[in-house]
């Protein structure tokens, strides 16, 4: 636990169960050996959404070319691409019966030329081939901010693009020493620019303030962006950054009714949030706005 102005606020708890939703989003994503975000990031939330049947997909193998403070995702030289990587995805997407499904990837820095987006185009096209009434959410890296290869992903036409600004801009290159936090706005007001519904989420809990956090917020609804997520940062292991502080319920409500007042379409905002929490529920929600 973290005392907050004398206030001691404790760490979110996680609910740990197993039932036949979990394990069979396990054997379904073990067969297609797939990986996914819920096991590589230790989401708090793996427990839940698998149970509820749902699971994001992580692209492009397993290993990151980028180390940021945050992640636990493993950093290196990452394998070869995998060509058959997509229709396996969409294949996992069939059996699963997913109405919704949000697919992400590890940062592909080595590949020079898209640096993935050609598997990630391929990625959305087999499973809108496969699985037609299920919406595609994709939650991307920043391709370096290179014009050409997002515009491989964005042809594709995802339901949603989402690209995480992860935090306050004072202390990005603390968190994501390899990102740029301005290179990251221009990602998002790219895909609004090309008509996409567009998605973006940070974490609390690294050092920021409510000024900052609600300073953010709106120059983000500013770009056009209508769906915003906000959460908790939890240390994953102890070699990476610590917890400055955790955020009680009463200012999570208030970011979620700051954000709605600002004008997001949808604003998902709690301790154990994370990008793709209930991200069926959010598309139906500003599907509903529009």
């Amino acid at each position: 636990m973290i005392q907050n102005k004398n206030i001691i606020v404790k760490k979110p708890k996680i609910r740990i169960q197993f039932g036949d939703g979990y394990k069979f989003v396990e054997k379904t994503v073990t067969k297609n050996r797939l990986h996914t975000v819920c096991e590589e990031a230790r989401c708090p939330n793996i427990y839940e959404c698998w149970e509820r049947g749902t699971a994001t997909i992580m692209i492009l193998g397993d290993i990151c070319t980028r180390a940021c403070g945050f992640c636990s995702v493993k950093t290196g030289l990452p394998n070869k691409l995998d060509k058959m990587e997509p229709i396996r995805t969409a294949m996992a997407v069939k059996k699963m019966a997913l109405n919704h499904v949000v697919i992400t990837s590890v940062d592909r820095d080595d590949l020079k030329g898209d640096y993935g987006a050609e598997i990630w185009a391929e990625t959305i096209k087999q499973i809108k081939k496969y699985v037609p009434k299920c919406t595609v959410e994709v939650l991307t890296p920043d391709f370096k901010g290179y014009r050409p290869a997002l515009e491989i992903v964005f042809n594709a036409n995802p339901d949603i693009f989402s690209h995480n600004i992860e935090c306050i801009e004072r202390i990005s290159r603390k968190v994501r020493a390899q990102a740029v936090w301005k290179r990251s706005l221009d990602v998002l007001k790219q895909s609004v620019d090309f008509g996409l519904r567009t998605k973006t989420g940070m974490m609390v809990g690294l050092g920021e303030s409510k000024d900052d956090v609600i300073d953010v917020m709106s120059e983000i609804v500013d770009l056009g962006v209508e769906i915003f997520t906000i959460g908790q940062y939890l240390q994953p292991t102890k070699d990476h950054l610590s917890v400055e502080r955790y955020v009680d319920d009463k200012e999570f409500q208030y970011y979620k009714q700051r954000g709605l007042e600002l004008g997001f379409k949808v604003v998902e905002s709690g301790s154990l949030v994370r990008s793709s929490y209930h991200a069926d529920e959010q598309a139906r929600l500003v599907s509903e706005k529009v």
